[in-house]
């Protein structure tokens, strides 16, 4: 099962394979496969085309994929343009809402490295 190009898992539910879309996640999932009146435990090997057919009709009414990409990635780049604090954060790598960088952030500020104290030269002496 393809949608927009992608492969869906055929041995994953359909609720989590969808999930394997860009911006599909687990809320929207069940959206559309309510709306296409599939239960969410079947898998996609066990889909009939009509079904499959309504899934990707009603997944391709959601800007998905590399759409949803663009969009995020224009709106980084006008917050730079404009010089917002928000978009200095981005440019320096560091989080950009409001969470403290004195300690963690490691996610964004890489691995710790341990500056030495600089008491070497001292100590061959």
């Amino acid at each position: 099962m393809r949608i927009l190009g992608i492969t869906i898992p055929e041995e994953k539910r359909l609720e989590i394979g969808l999930t394997a879309l860009f911006g599909i996640g687990r809320t929207r999932a069940h959206k559309i496969l309510e709306e296409a009146g599939i239960e969410f435990s079947r898998k996609p090997k066990d889909v009939s085309t009509d079904e499959e057919n309504k899934i990707r009709k009603i997944a391709e009414e959601y800007k998905l994929e590399g759409d949803l990409k663009r969009e995020v990635t224009g709106n980084i780049k006008r917050l730079i343009d404009i010089k917002a604090y928000r978009g200095l954060r981005h440019v320096r790598n560091l989080p950009s809402r409001g969470q403290r960088t004195r300690t963690n952030a490691r996610t964004l500020r890489g691995s710790k490295k341990t500056m030495g104290s600089g008491r070497k030269i001292a100590a061959k002496k």
